[in-house]
């Protein structure tokens, strides 16, 4: 459906799959904000939230961790390897910036390795509260650097792709950027962003599904914000904040997001704004769909958000 079709914003248009993941979410999933300050106390309140998206956690065998060399952050990326594969994806998890492992989505990688023919490094960058920013975009544009520069010696394939959610999108994006600003521009062929905050300053859907219980809410996005950015006026830094950024000379995007999720409008904003700035974009979005509802209980709309998205990313890794 037209992302722009004010049908796709109605009730009707959600499936009954999607109405009956809305109710679990809603009586399951009650956002309970992180009230403690010391290190065990934050390790628990990951844990939780981890354990509320996860009850079965799915760890591959195949993956191997490596350490990025001669680094000193020595930052880490667990690695799907393949051989002689068509092109390497470069995965950044979500989780707030404060929660989340490179081991967390295993099972969707170990998939996007099988059925794009692809090697995958997902980073393990360091987390807020402890590390706030710019750690984590520091980690990521180690790794995309390293990528850029050895990937075709290392994997056999130079045709790089980005993907992350959530939180993972918002550093997908500053990775990008960063790259771009580094000389690295041509680097990437394509970026799978996923209902990622691109405005840590706020927005309007921020506060939309306040009286929900819908995975986020305005308070715990503020916590989230002040663990990860401390410092207010960093906020609108394009370095922070995608959107207020120069976004010409970026690659191919594509934004998926739903109709519920508080952070909707950074999806429509970001994209906007993308394309206005001469760089290629398309935006997806799924009546009905909670923040992070492409890994719960599948429904029409999340499998074909997550079908799109691997077109998307094959279609990229052959140029088009």
């Amino acid at each position: 459906m037209d992302p722009f079709d004010p049908r796709l914003y109605l009730p009707e248009s959600r499936s009954p799959q999607m109405e009956a993941l809305i109710r679990k979410v809603e009586e399951t999933l009650p956002i309970r904000i992180p009230q403690g300050k010391t290190t065990a106390e934050i390790a628990r309140a990951r844990e939780e939230m981890m354990q509320g998206f996860q009850l079965v956690k799915y760890v591959s065998k195949r993956a191997v961790v490596w350490e990025i060399p001669d680094h000193e952050k020595k930052v880490a990326l667990r690695v799907f390897p393949r051989n002689r594969p068509r092109g390497v994806l470069l995965h950044i998890h979500g989780g707030g910036w404060w929660a989340g492992t490179a081991d967390m989505q295993d099972e969707l990688l170990e998939g996007y390795s099988e059925s794009l023919d692809v090697a995958v490094a997902s980073v393990e960058y360091r987390l807020a509260p402890e590390h706030p920013y710019p750690a984590a975009p520091d980690d990521c544009e180690v790794a995309a650097r390293w990528l850029a520069e050895n990937a075709r010696s290392v994997f056999g394939s130079g045709r790089l792709l980005v993907a992350g959610e959530s939180a993972g999108a918002h550093l997908a994006a500053v990775t990008l950027l960063r790259m771009r600003n580094r000389g690295h521009g041509g680097a990437f062929a394509g970026a799978s962003l996923v209902f990622g905050m691109y405005d840590l300053s706020g927005l309007p859907s921020h506060t939309s599904q306040d009286h929900r219980t819908l995975i986020l809410n305005s308070g715990f996005l503020r916590w989230i914000v002040d663990r990860f950015v401390p410092d207010p006026s960093m906020r609108r830094h394009p370095d922070v904040s995608p959107l207020y950024a120069n976004l010409a000379g970026l690659p191919k995007a594509l934004f998926t997001v739903g109709t519920l999720d508080p952070l909707l409008d950074d999806s429509l904003f970001l994209f906007a704004r993308w394309i206005a700035a001469g760089s290629p974009a398309e935006l997806a979005v799924y009546p009905g769909g909670v923040h992070g509802f492409i890994g719960m209980d599948p429904t029409p709309e999340s499998i074909e958000a997550n079908r799109r998205i691997e077109a998307f990313l094959a279609q990229c890794l052959e140029g088009r």
